[in-house]
């Protein structure tokens, strides 16, 4: 039955749901039954709630929402439209999922003013708040003053079954739990519904309960449709609980007031085509054309706009107050908000001749950590259960732990996937904060999702990655990369390093802190490397660069890439000892060698030599585009074995004599 007079609430939620339904039918392409069931508690939500300036979307202490359930986007376009941001118009939203469009398929913070960051494979978002809560509970505790809480906003993520079902949601939430992180408030729109239909075939689990032993604060709105009151009740009082995250689950109808296809899989990923867009029109009383708002509903949400400004003169009025009592702290907070480094902080990278004790880069890695973390306190980060072995702990730190969390070491547990979303939330918190997460570099398989999502998302986190190659010895086959970092490379935005000593290192984490939209994966070697001749932190910022050379033009090239460098540097010397003319180019970092301009990079490697030698203990998957059709590698195309790494470098051809051999053979 069509309702005959709607309340301005009422108005105002099927602005929501309307909006959602004639993008997604204009498109022909989308989701429309998410934000259709999941406009009321948004409404609540974004209306009598959080606390954000629609006219300056990067305001410092806004609350954060993430829609982890990002397929739903045109939920969050329609309210960023509705409540005034000026980044989304009511021809964006026409525009919904069209070439260079500000209303993507799903939720991309780098191109929609409003959107905190990168959604779309289910779970990351919801882990992504993990990482933002973390982020103001750090910031609260380094910064706030008993009379003065400068830093005070809460995260509010939409999450929906398929965020639930997801794996890294398991592993961020149970971290979040053991953190107590109390500004953390989760509503799960409960409407039993996935792709493949009802989630009575799949997912049957009691989520409430789940959450509850995860150290949640568990509640259930049981009318999601329509009892707007106890959805603000509920976000009240989980605002309340200050030392659990919470779960409000919110059970709603899929698609609600579409008579046809409501709470059905129908109404899921596709559009609900033009009779039924009729009929739910007839059925929710919506007498208006495609895309219009009713004034009155259009003026109510515009409020958000006027409370916007006040809450933020609110907190600028704090600030003042803040800059005056406590000029140091606010100079530190002012400078990390404006993304700016501090003056001269490089000249804390360690540095080596030939004639200091070479080390493992691991290792080197380990100090370059700690001498930053002394100019840098916007560094954080921490390891999955391996900092003894990433040497990732910061010295001058503790951990950061539920009542300590002005602490700097992370303790992410055994938990790749969730570590790796956590991180990209710290970075895209908006603070400066610069983090880190460690593991061996295998691992990268657990959590190459949210490795890609740094790069698509600017989340400028410093991935730090040791146990680099079948050097890794008798762990054997499961922990011994092969083909991962040629796959790494292949991530558009993500910059590869493979430092080949301790000068390397440095320059390598020289790059990765001034990158600060762009994550930087740092590949490391257990086994020690000697520091070499010729290297510098000027070269890595290059990519590729000499390291050593005979007079004249080459012969031949031999190109080494982290712990194999210096079996190119010491063939080379053999080589020369023989009369051969040997260049020997170090090439930490194939990404920035490649941005370099072609005069820069027809120096290192002239189009006229073309007898070259690739040495790299990983896969030879694209080392052609280096040593094209007369050149060779000395690389490793199988999985390796448990060996001791020396064993196992040796025979698989990780000598100097096998590339002196190798680099005769392409002389002839």
């Amino acid at each position: 039955m069509a309702v005959a007079t709607q309340s301005l609430q009422e108005l105002c939620i099927n602005s929501i749901r309307f909006l959602a339904i004639d993008a997604v039918e204009k498109a022909n392409s989308g989701h429309p039954g998410l934000p259709m069931g999941a406009a009321p508690m948004a409404f609540v939500l974004w209306d009598r709630l959080m606390r954000y300036n629609p006219k300056n979307p990067k305001w410092f202490n806004r609350d954060r929402f993430i829609l982890s359930a990002g397929h739903g986007c045109m939920l969050q376009y329609a309210l960023l439209y509705l409540t005034g941001y000026d980044g989304v118009s009511i021809d964006d939203i026409q525009q919904f999922r069209q070439w260079e469009s500000k209303t993507p398929g799903h939720p991309e913070n780098f191109q929609t003013e409003g959107v905190e960051v990168t959604t779309g494979p289910l779970g990351q978002g919801i882990a992504n708040g993990v990482g933002i809560a973390m982020a103001e509970a750090h910031l609260a505790a380094k910064f706030n003053k008993p009379d003065l809480n400068i830093v005070d906003h809460y995260t509010y993520v939409i999450l929906g079954d398929g965020c639930n079902m997801e794996g890294v949601s398991g592993e961020a939430c149970s971290l979040a739990g053991h953190l107590g992180l109390g500004k953390l408030i989760a509503l799960y729109d409960d409407n039993h519904i996935s792709i493949d239909g009802s989630t009575d075939i799949s997912f049957t689990e009691d989520v409430g309960k789940r959450f509850e032993a995860y150290g949640w604060h568990v509640q259930h709105v049981e009318n999601g449709n329509t009892d707007l009151d106890a959805i603000q009740k509920a976000i009240e009082a989980a605002k309340k609980v200050t030392d659990k995250p919470s779960l409000i689950k919110v059970t709603t109808t899929i698609g609600y007031g579409s008579p046809n296809k409501a709470n059905s899989h129908d109404v899921h990923g596709a559009a609900l085509g033009a009779d039924e867009v009729k009929a739910t029109r007839e059925y929710l009383g919506w007498n208006y054309p495609e895309f219009e708002v009713p004034q009155d509903a259009l003026s109510h949400f515009r409020k958000a706009v006027e409370r916007g400004a006040s809450y933020e003169q609110e907190w600028n009025s704090l600030w003042t107050r803040y800059k005056t009592e406590y000029a140091e702290e606010a100079a530190l907070l002012e400078r990390m908000m404006s993304g700016k480094l501090p003056e001269g902080w490089d000249k804390a990278l360690p540095t080596y001749t030939p004639e200091d004790k070479g080390d493992a880069t691991r290792n080197h890695s380990g100090k370059v950590l700690n001498a930053l973390a002394g100019v840098l306190p916007e560094l954080i980060g921490g390891s999955a259960d391996l900092a003894p072995s990433n040497k990732t702990l910061l010295k001058c730190s503790g951990d950061f732990q539920k009542g300590a969390y002005e602490n700097r070491n992370l303790r992410f547990g055994v938990r790749e996937h969730g570590m790796g979303a956590i991180c990209n939330g710290i970075a895209l918190h908006g603070s400066g904060l610069i983090p880190y997460g460690a593991t061996f570099l295998v691992f990268t398989d657990y959590m190459r999702g949210a490795i890609r999502l740094s790069a698509l998302a600017e989340a400028g986190v410093i991935w730090v990655m040791t146990h680099d190659s079948i050097g890794v010895g008798e762990d054997g086959p499961t922990h011994q990369p092969i083909e991962h970092v040629a796959t790494l490379r292949a991530i558009p935005e993500l910059i590869v390093m493979r430092p080949a000593d301790g000068n390397e290192t440095s320059g390598a984490y020289k790059v990765a802190v001034e990158n600060r939209k762009r994550p930087t994966l740092l590949a490391l070697s257990r086994q020690g490397l000697p520091n070499l001749a010729g290297s510098s932190i000027e070269g890595v910022s290059k990519g590729g660069y000499i390291l050593s050379d005979s007079d004249g033009t080459p012969e031949i090239i031999l190109i080494g890439t982290g712990s194999e460098t210096h079996l190119c540097a010491e063939a080379a010397e053999k080589l020369r000892a023989e009369g051969k003319k040997v260049r020997v180019v170090s090439m930490p970092s194939w990404e920035i060698f490649d941005e370099q301009d072609d005069a820069y990079r027809e120096s290192v490697l002239p189009k006229a030599v073309t007898k070259r030698l690739a040495v790299e203990a990983g896969s030879s998957f694209g080392w052609c585009r280096y040593v094209g059709s007369e050149g060779d590698t000395v690389c490793i195309d199988r999985f390796g074995v448990s060996a001791p790494g020396g064993v196992a470098l040796k025979n698989f051809g990780f000598t100097v004599d096998n590339v002196v051999a190798k680099a005769k053979a392409l002389l002839g």
